[in-house]
């Protein structure tokens, strides 16, 4: 069923000492729901789906439940409540997995293989998202922890510098993986986690109303300009603008030149350099400003309205994540059977690449885990092959970093954002973003209400930024 271990593996298996055999067994807990978006820690709260960044109604990386990613940022699940029954914890002999509702039952399924092949007992046990990382962070230091979790990469900024999560060796395996994908769990030059899924914005549009997507930021207006004015829609382009949403309007700032954080020569993200005032920025402040003078963009849109708006005919164009297919492919959500694509994000007027923020999810070994090696072999043997990785994916088709697997796929929305993935930034996962959401979506508000001239309002969230890191 599963490949067979290698040589190197199979001797890590017999350093085991198995007291008794068994199966895979799994133990529920409540959970808020599936994770839906990308996530970072904690950026404001936006309706994106889950992910570990501020929450919002997206899914999540944890950066936006509904409609965003995870992490210090926009989207990240809703946190679950803990776990009402206690998780089992990492004892020697016994593989012990924390994982999610949607991943648990394949985990299972894969345990019982391993198990059935080596004598070695696998339990997995259900907790919400949010919860796998809060009660890591809580009970790992105390030995309480598990061998392994499912996560978030931006959760690294806690995990990796608090020593909670161990580096991951992949060996030849990393060259079956998104190099984007691998970047995300790298921390510090470290690698501590093997990705299996990522998750970033791109372009929904209804083919009646708009036949071509438009290539160009400028051709984006354009069409949403004729279609309000001929009362074709209400809206003719709908961003996520109440509360303001940084993570969804990345990808202007990017495609301006901008950037949140600069990079360092080792390709990580410098704190020292924030750029939402560059020179970039400035362009991406006006460039929102003008579309809300221009009536293209409106202050009082969240996830659910921008979802009404468009299953009711009444608007043409948005950008989020893939976790929007299930409301527009659910004919009890979509009960009008409106068309919907999805196109890769406009370039920018300048030129420039526009570069959606990127959450990924995947496996991290606890730091404080009893079965490191095991765990490690259990990864990269029976995870990191096809049928491991398929078998994740038909669970939850988010876009699958295991390259061997994209070629395969032919669900041409999922491919679409398995490709605005590949170009896009990994939601920074230095702890120094959580200084930047608040100030970030204040600046936003301002320009979306008209309440600040939006070069002023970008100026002084980055000086409250920096102010903030300083601390």
């Amino acid at each position: 069923m599963f490949r067979t271990l290698k040589p190197l593996s199979i001797l890590m298996m017999l350093a085991l000492v198995i007291a008794a055999c068994g199966g895979a067994t799994t133990t529920p807990a409540p959970t808020s729901g599936p994770p839906s978006v990308p996530t970072t820690s904690d950026a404001p709260e936006t309706d994106a789906p889950e992910t570990d960044a501020p929450e919002t109604d997206a899914p999540e990386s944890e950066a936006p439940a509904s409609d965003a990613p995870a992490s210090d940022a926009p989207p990240e699940s809703p946190a679950a409540s803990p776990s009402p029954s206690p998780a089992p914890v990492s004892e020697e002999g016994t593989l012990t997995i924390w994982a999610d509702e949607v991943r648990a039952p394949i985990l299972t399924e894969v345990g019982e293989a391993f198990t059935a092949e080596f004598g070695v007992p696998v339990q997995v046990h259900q907790l919400g998202f949010g919860d796998i990382r809060d009660q890591l962070q809580l009970r790992g230091p105390a030995q309480e922890g598990p061998d392994i979790i499912i996560g978030a990469h931006d959760w690294l900024g806690q995990l990796a510098t608090n020593g909670l999560v161990a580096e991951m060796e992949l060996g030849a395996k990393a060259d079956s993986f998104d190099e984007v994908a691998l970047q995300a769990f790298t921390y510090d030059g470290v690698l501590y986690g093997m990705p299996y899924a990522s998750e970033a914005i791109a372009l929904y549009y209804n083919p009646d109303l708009v036949p071509e997507p438009p290539e160009t930021w400028d051709e984006l207006k354009e069409i949403a300009q004729q279609l309000q004015d001929d009362g074709t829609v209400e809206q003719g382009y709908v961003l996520q603008t109440g509360p303001a949403d940084p993570y969804h309007s990345y990808p202007v700032l990017s495609g301006h030149g901008g950037y949140i954080f600069g990079r360092d020569d080792a390709g990580s993200y410098d704190p020292t350099d924030v750029g939402l005032d560059s020179e970039g920025g400035l362009a991406y402040a006006l460039e929102l400003d003008q579309m809300v003078k221009d009536g293209l963009l409106r202050p009082d849109v969240n996830y659910d309205v921008m979802m009404d708006l468009f299953l009711r005919g009444e608007s043409a164009m948005f950008m989020t994540g893939p976790w929007a297919l299930g409301d527009l492919r659910n004919p009890e959500r979509n009960t009008e059977g409106i068309p919907f694509a999805v196109a890769p994000i406009p370039t920018l007027a300048d030129g420039e690449e526009p570069r959606p923020f990127v959450g990924v999810q995947g496996f991290m070994i606890s730091a404080f885990a009893a079965n490191g090696l095991q765990a490690q072999a259990f990864l990269t043997e029976y995870i990191a092959t096809d049928e491991g990785m398929s078998q994740l994916f038909e669970a939850d088709p988010r876009p699958p970093t295991w390259v061997p697997l994209q070629g395969s796929i032919d669900d041409e929305e999922v491919l679409v954002f398995a490709e605005s993935a590949r170009n896009g930034d990994p939601m920074p996962a230095i702890p120094e973003m959580s200084a930047v959401w608040t100030s970030w979506t204040d600046a936003l508000n301002l320009i979306f209400t008209q309440s600040q001239e939006p070069e002023q309002a970008v100026r002084d969230a980055a000086t409250d930024i920096r102010a903030l890191i300083a601390e």
